[in-house]
């Protein structure tokens, strides 16, 4: 149902009706209060992003979300939600997932834009700063939570060069000195490329030894790093999401192997549900804080003229758990 049909019903213009939803525009209060009623007993829902363009404005955001399954980004979605609401701005969303290449998430960028949106938040490790550049020429566009090295993008994200040194210094802490660590290819996961290579350089300047596992698959590598535990010495395996430990813990136990007495096991993530109860030894991603501060330099960003571009990194909390032990 349009303004047009609700006009019609009611035997009266459609500038009436405009003003009666709007609340602008000189109108009787009974004439606003009958509108509103057959508005709510025909169910009429206002396109508030049609509206908004009519007038000459936006107050709707797109976003770019890749794989809202993973709870890092569904909390990322819904903190990035109630932070919007907080300014009075809508966000309607894209998601995409299992898209190697970025070219289905480059599509949901130009569907967004296709919505006249004011802005673009691209929360998603799998589109390239090269590729995210055209879209800065159209409106605001914001990274959220991917380290961003291109210096003409704004970003908002997540330190993860400092997550992945607290990780390994928590493991080297606790005396492990051959370390397995699970090293997602760059283009898969640029984050938990960043992660994984932190962990790699922190444990070959202490001295110690990392053994790398490349992995492209979410099972990649864990087979290989459970056999260097059972024939090379190795008392710690490295995994830079949570998802992954969890998959590292399933393959040790099926195997026979005990955590954390035989091996210690970490993730990164923080986020999944009951993780507390498994004891994960992990990195709790600061997704609150995060997708505050993305919503306030957003609105910054859709006021400034011209942008100015800003790197914000946040890093997470460690969280020693019972997957990993003092060995020393």
């Amino acid at each position: 149902m349009t303004e047009t049909d609700l006009a019609k019903h009611l035997g009266i213009s459609r500038s009436t009706v405009s003003r009666a939803l709007h609340g602008t525009g000189r109108i009787s209060q009974e004439t606003r209060a009958r509108v509103l009623a057959a508005a709510d007993e025909l169910g009429f829902v206002r396109n508030t992003l049609a509206s908004d363009l009519a007038a000459g404005r936006s107050n709707t955001i797109g976003l770019l979300l890749r794989d809202s399954i993973n709870p890092a980004y569904g909390a990322l979605f819904s903190n990035l939600q109630l932070s919007a609401a907080a300014q009075n701005l809508d966000i309607v969303s894209v998601t995409v997932s299992n898209d190697p290449d970025g070219l289905q998430q480059l599509s949901g960028l130009r569907r967004l834009l296709g919505l006249r949106v004011a802005g673009l938040l691209v929360a998603t490790g799998g589109i390239t700063s090269d590729q995210l550049r055209p879209f800065l020429h159209e409106v605001p566009t914001l990274r959220v939570g991917r380290p961003e090295t291109d210096p003409g993008i704004n970003a908002v994200s997540y330190d993860e060069v400092r997550n992945g040194q607290l990780l390994a210094e928590h493991i080297l802490g606790q005396g492990h000195q051959r370390i397995a660590v699970i090293h997602t290819d760059h283009d898969v996961s640029y984050p938990e490329w960043v992660r994984s290579t932190t962990m790699i350089t922190r444990i070959t300047d202490t001295g110690a030894t990392p053994l790398v596992f490349p992995a492209r698959d979410r099972l990649d590598g864990i087979t290989e790093a459970l056999n260097a535990v059972e024939h090379d010495n190795v008392t710690a395996v490295m995994c830079p999401t949570d998802r992954r430990q969890l998959d590292v813990m399933r393959q040790a136990q099926i195997r026979g192997i005990r955590y954390p007495e035989a091996v210690s096991i970490t993730g990164c993530d923080g986020l999944l549900p009951g993780g507390d109860l498994l004891g994960l030894t992990t990195l709790r991603l600061p997704v609150a804080e995060l997708g505050k501060m993305a919503i306030q330099r957003m609105v910054e960003l859709t006021n400034e003229t011209p942008f100015t571009v800003k790197h914000t990194a946040i890093p997470g909390v460690l969280v020693p758990g019972s997957t990993s032990r003092n060995i020393t």
